[in-house]
């Protein structure tokens, strides 16, 4: 407890506190002015502390503290005492009887020493003002006399909330006094200030949320005005926010700060609404909103009336709560998240106890009850906080009543949700516990996940899993029992199963699925499924309803798996290895596992082929020689590993001696495709890998054909890899000896049915074969005649050396044609297009050559073609005929070039058009130079371009000219409606055309040297 003194108020500032109540009235207003300067006095007197006194945990003072804040009893002498004992009615006669024995005594006295009667009244009056001097002081002093008693009276008093309204009054009626009284009300005052001082918390602690009410009460007692008790309250206030500026201390200023802070929380509660006027802190200390600091305030008061809420709160306690809030001026999103928190805060408690009982090294035979216990007080509260959110007063419920989660709380993070993944799954096993899942149980599940935060598949995960045990313990049961055997339906007793314990049907059939999985590994234990095996496979099969096609799918998963081992084990022992033990022990997997004869091909296939491959691997990273090599090694892998693995699998016998019946369907199929690929038999290379009688009968059994590359590798891979062993069988072996010569090895034709036996391997069809082939053969010849077709021209002689070289490598006539033909095509499409660019190919030639059967629209391209056109219309308007034929144009040419006829169409008429005004021009000049022959040419061209592209009459500047070339058109004898539209296109009327006529050969005297031309 650290006392402090307060200054004294000064007169002035206090009156003009008063000044904010609208309440006051005049008189009232007159004595509370009176009363400031009193109040000095009386202060210095009782000084004022600001008393922080150490509240007990209940939040009230304590005995000691109690006679601290209001000090010792005051002792009372002389007068005081003598007025202390005496009530009103004594008090009033004794000053009459004063005042009368003064008044008799001075009259007396004065008519006795006197001896006149002026003598005995002037002594009546000076002894009478004596005597009311005295009754006067004995009355003036009974405000202090009142205030003391009050004062030792709270003094004595062990607890204030004790202190009666009625003890107060009764002071003050024993006094005669009222609050009007300055000393009485001073001391009302400074009593009310002490009360204050200790009832607020120092800094450094948090109110106990009672504050409020124990002074509003205290103040009620008291009697005092609102602005009175406003005053004590900014006195407070400036004493610290004083020291809280002459404090060097930092702590002790943030201190000094909260402790301001909870003065005007307090302070605005206590007053209400009228706080904005009886308490301008703002004016008087310059705080802002944010300094004020009442909403940390209301937070912590509200928080204190939470701790009083337990698992157990009902509706009465939410109503309060609801009042506290709005009391404390706190706002409603604070509320919801406070109550919220401190609902989260109380399930947390129970998820932690849960939490350390599941993580106990000591665990017990309760621990999972306890467990399931404190997760059933979760439950109940969360149901309980439901209701009430349901309740029909629910809005006049404190904020943030609903479902409770853990949200934003200390198990809201991936640290701890596997904790309560922990226990969502303990109370799974308490509710499957019984054997059946009960919808009550279903439904708080459901909650218990929601409150917990989990996600769906997380809580159907955690579900699940207990669920499969639950139902692998009540399956074994039904199963050992007989229950299962003797249910009529087996299925029906499987779903009911499954409907009892909220289980999935499908996961129960992965269950099934399991069982015989593990049913059928321990049959298959020493390699092979006997009889009994079978039949308690079927039983289990029949009591779980597996499909079919699961038991195929487990029988080729865990029978294919052994079956795989031995396959494995005949393909490592290799080409040397393949004895009688490895075929017994292939043929015991095949047969002994009861594997179909697809499932057994399927599983040999994949790891033949990953054989085949390793080959292939092989070849692609070596040389073309060794690569061949390789080719030739997976070839013998093939016939004497596979092709014998591949007949002991399906049980055939692997004697070479086989019967002759499939050797004929055989050679009666390869008869029918060579039939069909008769047009090849030209192609040697092909032809050598068709093995005559004796060859076959040397070489034995061909290898098998039912396991290929066909699907493990494309088309142009296994086509290359056929290209690399055709290579290698044409050349032969290249061997490199030293000073850089090779020395190259042929082979016989037995390399040839090696290499039809490696198509076969890599899948490749008779077509893929032959096309190798015939790209090998077109390639070979087609260098040769590239050689021979050098210039492009084809010749009698060159034509028998093409022959010879196609006969030596095989190709057929047609093929060769082909490739004949696109070389010289190439070299003629190069001079065609030099041609065209050049100009020097009229349409007349390009005739003539697409009658020789040369495609032009492959040779020369769109633009050139167009060219072509265009060059092509040009001569005709440059002609000197005066025709234009639009069948010949439009139709024939067009064809001719392949063009669109519609753009054919613009490219003519814009021609037309500029040569028309240029054939005008040009026959103007011709008729200067005085050349007729040329001017009738001229003159047809325009005709020509008219024709094309109708004209409107054409305008000169000099008509005289327009006239000559008209009179010397008439005179080329050409036909009348060539001059008839000569006539309308130079604009000459019909008169001039006939006076033109008659005048004949007069207007261009030829050789006339003398006549002038006109111009």
């Amino acid at each position: 407890m650290i006392p402090s003194t307060f200054m004294a108020l000064p007169s002035s500032s206090y009156s003009h506190t008063l000044l904010f109540s609208n309440f006051l009235k005049p008189n009232t207003l007159t004595s509370r002015k009176s009363y400031a300067s009193s109040l000095n006095i009386n202060r210095d007197r009782y000084p004022i502390s600001v008393v922080r006194n150490s509240a007990s945990v209940s939040g009230e003072p304590s005995t000691s503290t109690i006679s601290d804040v209001f000090g010792g009893k005051k002792e009372l002498a002389g007068i005081h005492s003598l007025v202390d004992s005496m009530s009103p009615p004594v008090r009033f006669a004794s000053s009459i009887i004063v005042v009368a024995a003064a008044i008799s005594s001075g009259y007396g006295l004065g008519l006795r020493f006197g001896r006149t009667r002026n003598a005995a009244l002037a002594g009546a009056a000076a002894f009478g003002l004596a005597g009311g001097a005295a009754a006067y002081a004995l009355n003036s002093c009974v405000p202090e006399v009142a205030a003391t008693n009050l004062h030792n009276y709270l003094a004595g008093c062990d607890d204030p909330k004790a202190v009666k309204k009625e003890d107060i009054e009764g002071i003050a009626k024993k006094f005669g006094v009222s609050k009007q009284d300055q000393a009485f009300n001073a001391e009302l005052c400074d009593l009310y200030c002490r009360f204050v001082s200790s009832v607020i918390p120092p800094g450094s602690e948090d109110l106990k949320g009672n504050e409020v009410e124990t002074i509003i009460e205290f103040k009620r007692v008291l009697g005092i005005d609102d602005p009175d008790a406003a005053s004590m309250h900014m006195e407070i206030g400036r004493r610290i926010f004083r020291q809280r500026l002459e404090t060097g201390d930092r702590d002790a200023d943030i201190e000094q700060r909260r402790a301001f802070q909870k003065l005007i929380y307090v302070s605005t509660l206590v007053f209400g609404e009228a706080s904005t006027f009886l308490l301008p802190w703002k004016r008087v200390f310059k705080v802002t909103d944010a300094q004020v600091a009442i909403r940390d305030n209301a937070q912590r008061l509200y928080a204190f009336r939470l701790k009083q809420v337990g698992r157990e709160v009902n509706s009465e306690q939410l109503m309060s709560l609801r009042g506290a809030q709005l009391l404390y001026r706190l706002s409603d999103e604070l509320a919801e998240d406070m109550f919220k928190e401190h609902t989260r805060k109380l399930i947390e408690e129970n998820i932690s106890t849960a939490v350390n009982i599941l993580k106990s090294r000591t665990r017990t035979s309760r621990g999972p009850i306890q467990v399931v216990e404190e997760l059933d007080k979760i439950l109940a509260f969360n149901h309980l906080l439901i209701s009430l959110s349901n309740h029909p007063e629910s809005r006049h419920f404190a904020r943030g009543v609903g479902p409770v989660l853990l949200l934003g709380g200390e198990y809201d993070g991936d640290r701890k949700i596997d904790d309560l993944k922990l226990l969502y799954r303990a109370y799974v096993t308490d509710s499957l516990s019984t054997g059946r899942m009960e919808e009550t149980k279903l439904a708080a599940l459901n909650q218990l996940r929601n409150i917990f935060g989990l996600g769906k598949r997380e809580a159907e995960r955690i579900m699940l899993d207990v669920a499969s045990k639950v139902y692998r313990k009540r399956l074994a049961q039904a199963f050992s029992g007989g229950e299962l055997e003797a249910a009529d339906s087996k299925a029906a007793f499987l779903q009911n199963l499954c409907d009892e314990l909220h289980f999935d049907p499908e996961r129960a059939s992965q269950i099934h699925e399991e069982i015989y999985r593990q049913k059928l590994q321990q049959s298959v234990a020493d390699g092979e499924l006997t009889e009994d095996d079978v039949a308690a496979l079927l039983r289990l099969r029949v009591m779980l309803c597996i499909p079919q096609q699961t038991v195929e799918a487990a029988h080729s998963d865990i029978c294919g798996t052994l079956f795989e081992k031995a396959v494995n084990g005949a393909i490592a022992a290799g080409v040397d290895g393949y004895d009688a033990d490895v075929k017994a022990s292939v043929r015991k997997a095949a047969h002994g596992l009861r594997l179909t004869r697809e499932s057994a091909m399927s599983i040999a296939s994949k790891a033949v082929r990953r054989m085949f491959m390793n080959y292939i691997k092989r070849a692609r990273g070596a040389g073309r020689t060794e690569s061949a090599k390789e080719l030739k090694k997976m070839i013998a892998f093939n016939t004497l590993v596979v092709t014998p693995l591949v007949a002991d699998i399906k049980g055939e016998p692997s004697d070479p001696a086989t019967p002759e019946e499939p050797i004929k369907e055989e050679s009666k199929n390869q008869f029918e495709q060579d039939e069909e690929e008769e047009e090849w038999e030209s192609l040697q290379t092909l032809k050598k890998t068709r093995p005559d009688k004796e060859l076959a009968a040397k070489l034995g059994k061909p290898g098998q054909t039912e396991i290929t590359l066909k699907d493990d590798l494309p088309e142009r891979d296994r086509k290359d890899l056929y290209k690399t062993y055709l290579l290698f069988c044409i050349t032969g072996e290249v061997t490199n000896i030293p000073f850089g010569a090779q020395i190259t090895t042929k082979k016989d034709n037995t390399e040839y049915l090696l290499l039809n036996q490696l198509g076969e391997i890599l899948g490749l069809t008779r077509k893929e074969t032959v096309d190798v082939h015939r790209g090998l053969a077109e390639q070979a010849f087609r260098q040769q005649a590239e050689v021979i077709l050098a210039d492009g021209q084809l010749t009698k002689a060159r034509i028998e050396q093409l022959n010879e070289v196609q006969k030596q490598v095989g190709l057929p006539q047609e093929y060769a044609q082909k490739v004949i033909k696109n070389i010289t095509t190439t070299k003629m499409a190069a001079a065609i297009e030099t041609a065209v660019s050049q100009g020097r190919l009229s349409i007349k030639q390009i005739r003539e050559l697409k009658e020789a059967g040369v495609n032009l629209d492959s040779m020369v391209s769109e633009s050139l073609r167009e060219n072509i056109f265009k060059k092509t219309v040009d001569e005709i308007f440059s002609s000197g005929t005066g025709e234009f034929d639009e069948v010949e144009v439009y139709e024939k040419i067009t064809v001719d070039l392949n063009i669109n006829a519609d753009k054919a169409k613009g490219v003519v008429c814009e021609l037309a058009r500029t040569r028309l005004s240029n054939s005008l021009i040009q026959a103007v000049a011709l008729l200067r130079q005085r050349n007729r022959l040329g001017v009738v040419s001229s003159l047809n061209d325009m005709l020509a371009c008219d024709k094309a592209v109708p004209s409107e009459p054409l305008s000169w500047e000099v008509p005289e000219e327009l006239a000559d070339l008209y009179a010397i058109y008439l005179k080329s004898e050409a036909a009348p409606e060539k001059q008839s539209r000569l006539q309308y296109l130079l604009g000459i009327s019909d008169s001039t055309a006939v006076a033109l006529r008659e005048m004949g050969d007069r207007v261009l005297p030829v050789g006339s040297e003398e006549e002038n031309f006109v111009f």
